[in-house]
C-alpha cells in the first residue's frame, strides 16, 4: 500500500506528517484502552498476528499498480473482526513501516500518508460497526448484508483519503480527477472479496472450543462483549 512518490512535493508534505501523528496518537489511546480492559499479553500476541497478516496482504496477496497507488487485499475488516481495533491498528502501521523498510524503501517519505490513509477508515469503520452490530450479537453472527457494510466502509475511507492527497499535491486538474476515477473503480473491485473473507474466517472459528477465550482472537469473536 503506497502512495506514489511525487503526488505531494516535498513542499507540502507536512500536513501528511500531522495527520500521522493524530493516526498515531489515537492508536495509542486505543492501545491504552485495550490494556486495562484485556491486558498486555492479549494486546501484544493479537498486534503480532496482526502484522504478520498485513506482511501477507502487502507482499503475497496479488497488488497492482493503478496511477496513484496500488490496489491490495487489506482486509481492514478482517483485522478488524478477528483481532480487535488496536491490534489491527497496530498490525498496519508497523505493516506499513516493514514493507517501507525492507522491501519498498522509496515509500518511507509517504508513510504519514499511507498511515492515515488506513488508520482513519479503520477508526471510522469501528465507529459504523457499533452502530449497525447489536451488543447481544457476537462477530461470529454477523450477516453477509454487515460484513459488506463494514468492508464498503473502509474501502471507501481508503479511496477518500488516497482521492484527498492527490488533490492536495497535484489541484483539481482533469489529469487528477480522470487519476483518481481510475483508481477509485478499482479499488472498490475489492470490496467483493473481503466480505467473503470475513465471514469465511469467522465460520472457521465458530465452532472452536480451542480458540474461545483464547489471546489469540478478539474475545468479541465468540461472545456478546465489547472486551477483546
Amino acid at each position: 500500500m503506497h502512495i506514489e512518490p511525487g503526488i505531494v512535493e516535498v513542499g507540502k508534505i507536512g500536513l501528511s506528517y500531522a495527520t500521522a501523528l493524530g493516526a498515531l496518537g489515537l492508536s495509542a489511546k486505543l492501545s491504552f484502552d485495550h490494556i486495562k480492559h484485556s491486558g498486555m499479553p492479549s494486546l501484544l500476541m493479537k498486534s503480532v498476528l496482526s502484522f504478520l497478516s498485513v506482511l501477507v496482504f502487502f507482499q503475497v496477496f496479488p497488488h497492482h499498480p493503478v496511477g496513484v497507488s496500488e490496489v491490495h487485499l487489506i482486509m481492514g475488516s478482517t483485522l478488524f473482526l478477528m483481532f480487535g481495533l488496536a491490534p489491527a491498528a497496530i498490525g498496519l502501521a508497523m505493516g506499513l513501516l516493514a514493507q517501507g523498510i525492507f522491501f519498498s524503501p522509496f515509500d518511507l517519505p509517504q508513510y504519514g500518508m499511507n498511515i492515515t490513509t488506513l488508520i482513519v477508515p479503520l477508526v471510522s469503520m469501528s465507529l459504523l460497526a457499533k452502530k449497525i452490530i447489536a451488543p447481544d450479537t457476537a462477530y461470529k453472527d454477523i450477516s453477509y448484508a454487515q460484513a459488506l457494510k463494514l468492508s464498503t466502509s473502509f474501502q471507501a475511507g481508503i479511496v477518500l483519503w488516497v482521492s484527498f492527497w492527490v488533490f492536495y499535491g497535484q489541484g483539481f486538474a482533469a489529469e487528477s480527477l480522470a487519476i483518481v476515477a481510475s483508481f477509485a473503480s478499482a479499488y472498490m473491485l475489492v470490496i467483493i472479496i473481503e466480505p467473503l473473507a470475513d465471514l469465511g474466517l469467522l465460520a472457521l472459528v465458530k465452532n472452536s472450543s480451542m480458540l474461545k477465550n483464547s489471546i489469540f482472537i478478539s474475545r468479541r469473536v465468540h461472545f456478546a462483549s465489547e472486551n477483546s
